[in-house]
């Protein structure tokens, strides 16, 4: 939450800095639905950062590449962004998704019933008009979703925003699904994995030192 905070604090367009902040530090509360903590939140059920603390880490990932594609766009394109529109888009596109998950009383997390019904973007543009946010900035999150969206982004800002969602989502879901892979080759029936940096570390290993060195690797964690 302190690194959302200090990045929502370097937007420098103070409607949108006092949007993104309001957001962090009183995020709704009247709706009929338990809540999870954002630090604690993970940012899917299964398909990518579906751990504790996954929704900031995908978060914070997402802010990173859009900055870097701000810069592609503006330095090898000749492009002008809006880079607060872009930050702002960036750090609140899931923040609904506190909604829409639950533990599940072992270290997992699944889908919320409320989650089930009513899904983080649907949450979160009713939110968003309900404070009566910019078009602009309600635009860019409800295009997030790129093609597989309802909205499809029609703003630079937008597609950044979207583009950097996708990737992020991919690289961190293509990861967990490989980890697990070679940990069931290896004989771990059911995989769970804590962060990206453990899946990371059991493709990494796999990948230098073969089956016996990622054997060797459990077997020092049992």
């Amino acid at each position: 939450m302190e690194k959302l905070v200090e990045l929502a604090e370097q937007i420098a367009d103070d409607e949108l800095r006092g949007i993104v902040l309001g957001f962090l530090r009183d995020p709704p509360s009247d709706l009929d639905a338990p809540a999870l903590p954002i630090g604690v939140c993970p940012a899917g059920a299964y398909q990518h950062h579906c751990y504790s603390g996954g929704l900031v880490e995908h978060t914070l990932s997402v802010v990173r590449l859009c900055m870097s594609l701000c810069d592609i766009v503006e330095e090898q394109y000749g492009g002008i962004v809006d880079r607060d529109l872009v930050l702002a888009g960036a750090i609140l596109h899931d923040i609904m998704k506190v909604y829409c998950y639950e533990e599940t009383g072992g270290g997992g997390y699944r889908t919320s019933e409320f989650g089930g019904l009513v899904d983080h973007l649907s949450l979160m543009i009713a939110e968003m008009h309900r404070r009566g946010l910019p078009l602009e900035l309600v635009h860019v999150i409800a295009g997030h979703h790129g093609d597989a969206g309802a909205t499809k982004p029609k703003t630079l800002e937008a597609l950044i925003v979207s583009v950097a969602d996708q990737a992020d989502s991919d690289l961190n879901g293509k990861l967990l699904r490989a980890a697990e892979y070679l940990l069931r080759r290896s004989g771990v029936s059911r995989p769970s994995l804590g962060s990206a940096k453990e899946a990371l570390e059991v493709v990494q290993v796999k990948s230098r030192e073969g089956w016996d060195g990622l054997r060797r690797m459990l077997d020092g964690e049992n």
